[in-house]
């Protein structure tokens, strides 16, 4: 990477560049990828597999449905910070106590759920299984970093990808099913089941993949503005949240665009929604084959251009009033299979801008994804559903063009 180009403040110190890894991976064992996958689906799979139940919980404890979804919005707060908390820890003492102690709470949190018997005890324990399940998502990415080459890491961030997403998918229907047949809170047995599993596959056969000699004793703060005064770092947290959590504000908008301008039944859109999220898997599987004949600069370029004219093809079906079933999932289908093969790469990228800190830019990546899925989410529900989806939807792939065009000539 290319040296810092801004001055550090006087009054927080920044690790020198040389301080920084060699490309070589470590002599680390490598750790087994499906025990990865399973600790990258668990933050997320927390958040969609209890939308279904919401209606249920919320007439069980006799709360309002804009209350109960605090259950929902205080999850993915609690996520965002705990993204930025992890990582850091995770440089100074390594990657397995922190993980041990993340799903610990997760557990602990979890069974809270199960016996809450107000919506604030509720709320608070779902608090804290964000802060403890949001660990598996920070801190895989750095033990594949911790364990990979570059061009290596990206392959293996692909299959966690791949991961990631079809727990949202697939989340939704099976919530409604445990619901219906056994309860709502039988969800919520159901993720300290998941999280039990975790721990044991930590215990079992997940290596330590930070070794002593590598560990930062930088604080909390001196990390994450080491990081942000990287130019480089800076356009790819901007340019990977676009690309990869942009989406979100078109999946909170698809209720209302079913509903108000394809005239079907909004519980369809579980439906297609899935499909749209399944041909982004298919993106992140693709990725290993295309990593082994181009470069990655190369991929996440086409993929960028992809997923600026999804946005676009989406907002000229909306204003020339062509707004179908198929021309509104085709678009959003493109740009999920695009989002596919830049995601990792963008992941990879991110943290390995300094990869002596990949704990602390996981996090902050993390972090960025959230943020800006949440901005995105705000501006499409402001005027007409459909026209704000696309726009924003638009506006993300041009952002994400020009982020990455920005990194590259940063230096990455």
């Amino acid at each position: 990477m290319n040296a810092m180009q801004e001055p550090p403040h006087l009054d927080e110190p920044m690790l020198p560049a040389s301080a920084a890894l060699p490309e070589e991976a470590p002599q680390v064992p490598m750790p087994k990828l499906w025990a990865l996958g399973l600790l990258t689906l668990t933050g997320s799979l927390a958040i969609h597999i209890f939308v279904p139940a919401l209606p249920a919980a919320a007439s069980a404890l006799k709360v309002s449905i804009p209350e109960i979804q605090l259950t929902i919005s205080l999850y993915i707060l609690g996520m965002a910070a705990g993204m930025l908390l992890y990582g850091p820890v995770s440089d100074r003492f390594g990657r397995r106590r922190p993980l041990i102690a993340g799903i610990a709470l997760y557990i602990a949190a979890g069974v809270a759920t199960v016996v809450a018997p107000t919506l604030w005890a509720l709320v608070a324990a779902r608090v804290l299984q964000a802060l403890g399940g949001c660990a598996g998502l920070v801190l895989t990415r750095a033990m594949v970093r911790d364990s990979s080459t570059t061009h290596g890491g990206a392959a293996r961030l692909a299959l966690l990808t791949a991961f990631q997403v079809i727990g949202p998918a697939v989340a939704p229907v099976l919530g409604a099913t445990m619901t219906e047949s056994l309860g709502w809170r039988s969800i919520f047995a159901f993720l300290v089941v998941i999280g039990l599993v975790n721990m044991a596959s930590i215990l079992w056969v997940l290596p330590e993949t930070r070794p002593p000699a590598h560990r930062q004793t930088t604080s909390f703060r001196t990390a994450n503005l080491t990081l942000l005064r990287e130019p480089t770092m800076r356009w790819l947290i901007i340019g990977g949240g676009c690309c990869t959590t942009s989406i979100y504000g078109v999946i909170a908008a698809a209720p209302f665009i079913f509903e108000r301008d394809l005239h079907r039944d909004p519980e369809s859109v579980g439906l297609w929604l899935m499909l749209a999220l399944l041909v982004l898997s298919a993106g992140t599987l693709l990725v290993r084959q295309l990593l082994r004949h181009f470069p990655m600069q190369r991929l996440i370029a086409t993929a960028n251009w992809l997923t600026l004219a999804a946005g676009l093809l989406l907002v000229g079906v909306v204003l020339s009033g062509q707004l179908t079933l198929a021309t509104f999932v085709a678009p959003l289908a493109l740009f999920s299979f695009a989002t596919g093969i830049s995601s990792p790469i963008a992941a990879t990228a991110a943290i390995s801008v300094r990869p002596e800190l990949a704990g602390s830019a996981s996090g902050l990546y993390g972090f960025s994804q959230m943020v800006i899925a949440a901005i995105c989410t705000a501006l499409s529900g402001l005027g007409d559903p459909a026209v704000a989806a696309s726009l924003t939807l638009a506006g993300a792939g041009l952002l994400t063009v020009v982020s990455f065009r920005m990194a590259m000539r940063n230096g990455w």
